[in-house]
C-alpha cells in the first residue's frame, strides 16, 4: 500500500510516495525522464517488506510542479534531490536508486557527496554520450521535437508532445517482450503517465539534461558501493557500453537481464527487485 505526501522544498514543492513501514532502511528511487513514480511502483512494492520506500516525482512531472526559480538543467535537479533527501528528516541515510534519467541525477549528487547514502542502485544507467555514435542523428532530431514543442503557443504544444502516436512509437520502441498482456500494461502506463508534464519548456530542458550528460562523468568520483542493473538489449545504452562503465567505478556490481531492454521496471520487476535486495541486504 502506498501513500502520497508532499514537501515544500527550496526550489519547489514536490509529491512523494511512500511504500512499507517507516520503521525500516529507507530506500528513494528517482524516476526517468518523462515518467512519474508510478513507473518504479513495481519495484518499490516488491521492496516494502524490507525497505522504507520513498519514489518523488521529479518536478515539472506528474503531480509535482515544475521549477519556479530554476532552469531544469542537472544542476537544479541535484540540488533538488540533495534538498529533498534532507527535508524527509530521515534518521538514517537512505538507500539511493535512480533509473535512465534518475540514474544521471543520483549519480551527479553521490559523485559531490559520498557520504549521502551508503549504497548506490542504478537501473539501466545512461551510460555512453546520446549526441554521439549511431544514436545521435535520433538524439538531435528528438530535441528538435521538444524544442519546437517548447516554441509552440501552450495551447498547440501540450497536443504537440503529447501526441498518442508519438507515445505510442516511443512505448513500442522501448518494449522488448512477446507478452500481449504485458505489452498492454507498458502501452497504458505510457499513455496514462507519459504526457504528465507541466509544461513544454520544463519538458524540452529536462530533454536537454537528460541527452547532455551520462554516468561516465561521475563514475570515478563514486566511492561508494554500487550496483548496475541492465537488460542485455537496452538501445538507449548497449550492453557493451554498460560494461564499459562499470570499469570506471571503483566499487561495482553489474548484473544483466536476459530478453528486456530500456523497461526493465516493468518487464522484469521481479528479477530487478531480487538483485537489489540481495545487494542492499547481502546477508539477508
Amino acid at each position: 500500500m502506498s501513500r502520497m505526501n508532499t514537501i515544500d522544498t527550496k526550489s519547489s514543492q514536490v509529491a512523494y510516495w511512500t511504500y512499507g513501514d517507516s520503521a525500516l532502511q529507507p530506500l528513494v528511487m528517482i524516476h526517468g525522464f518523462r515518467g512519474t513514480h508510478h513507473g518504479l511502483e513495481l519495484i518499490a512494492k516488491r521492496l516494502s517488506s524490507e525497505f522504507y520506500v520513498i519514489v518523488p516525482d521529479l518536478p515539472g512531472f506528474g503531480d509535482s510542479p515544475a521549477f519556479s526559480n530554476q532552469p531544469h538543467d542537472l544542476t537544479g535537479y541535484t540540488s533538488f534531490l540533495a534538498d529533498f533527501i534532507k527535508h524527509l528528516n530521515l534518521s538514517r541515510r537512505p538507500y539511493i536508486l535512480g533509473h535512465s534519467f534518475g540514474s544521471i541525477v543520483v549519480s551527479s549528487l553521490v559523485a559531490s557527496s559520498n557520504d549521502i547514502t551508503p549504497k548506490l542502485v542504478l537501473i539501466n544507467p545512461i551510460g555512453a554520450p546520446a549526441l554521439e555514435g549511431p544514436k545521435a542523428i535520433m538524439s538531435r532530431l528528438a530535441l528538435l521535437y521538444y524544442r519546437v514543442g517548447q516554441a509552440l503557443p501552450s495551447k498547440l504544444a501540450h497536443p504537440w508532445l503529447a501526441a498518442k502516436p508519438i507515445v505510442w512509437v516511443m512505448s513500442r520502441l522501448m518494449t522488448k517482450t512477446r507478452d500481449k498482456q504485458l505489452i498492454k500494461y507498458i502501452d497504458e502506463q505510457h499513455y496514462t503517465h507519459f504526457s504528465r508534464f507541466s509544461n513544454s519548456t520544463s519538458l524540452s530542458q529536462a530533454f536537454e539534461t537528460s541527452i547532455s550528460h551520462n554516468i561516465r562523468e561521475f563514475a570515478a568520483d563514486i566511492k561508494i558501493p554500487t550496483l548496475m542493473v541492465v537488460g542485455e538489449q537496452d538501445d538507449i545504452t548497449p550492453l557493451d557500453k554498460q560494461r564499459e562503465l562499470a570499469k570506471l567505478f571503483p566499487n561495482v556490481e553489474l548484473k544483466t537481464i536476459k530478453d528486456v531492454g530500456h523497461l526493465v521496471h516493468y518487464e522484469t520487476p521481479d528479477v530487478a527487485a531480487d538483485y537489489i535486495r540481495n545487494f542492499l541486504q547481502p546477508n539477508s
